[in-house]
């Protein structure tokens, strides 16, 4: 199951989903916002963090949640504060009941990844595209237009046209034709 703990958050906060089942994982962590409390309501641990990127909306309440529930945390770049582990290019981490591919996707962030188990048909695409065509920001620092476009586009070409959701890192998830709404992020994305 991934619940969305961020979704009443009256904060500057990106989203953070909580993923349970064999291994019970939180997808970014949000910030300001009491997501300790909201973890523990679900699960009584975690098992590991795992970071779409590291703006500080996504990784605010790090401190906290790595302090309640002594766990590692996971991400594309350990240079980064905070990240434990590296989660490689094409490497996989199991989040809850599968295993999911992480997919380095530099233009919003230089240390971006999406999260896609073709098992499962859920993408995690972070702020790399959102619902109804919008996509990430490339305005702030390290973010890149043409490597935010080429980024989705390796998304397109590796899900699969009937992937079932994806969850951003901000706004709503997308559980109708997800697949269409990074079709639109792309074309939007080059103009």
């Amino acid at each position: 199951m991934i619940r969305n703990l961020a979704r009443n958050a009256d904060s500057f906060t990106s989203n953070a989903f909580l993923v349970s089942g064999e291994r019970r994982v939180l997808v970014d962590v949000g910030n300001e916002f009491d997501v300790v409390s909201l973890v523990r309501d679900h699960v009584d641990d975690l098992d590991a963090v795992v970071l779409t990127h590291t703006h500080y909306d996504h990784v605010g309440n790090l401190p906290a949640v790595v302090e309640a529930f002594d766990v590692d945390v996971w991400g594309y770049d350990t240079a980064q504060e905070g990240v434990d582990h590296a989660l490689d290019d094409d490497g996989t981490v199991r989040l809850g009941d599968h295993e999911y591919r992480a997919l380095h996707t530099p233009g919003h962030k230089n240390d971006h990844v999406c999260l896609y188990s073709a098992d499962a048909g859920v993408l995690f695409a972070g702020d790399l595209v959102f619902a109804n065509g919008s996509f990430g920001r490339t305005d702030l620092e390290e973010g890149d237009r043409d490597l935010l476009v080429e980024s989705i586009g390796r998304v397109l070409d590796t899900v699969s046209e009937d992937l079932a959701a994806m969850h951003t890192g901000h706004g709503p998830s997308v559980e109708d034709r997800p697949y269409h709404d990074i079709e639109l992020a792309w074309q939007a994305a080059r103009f």
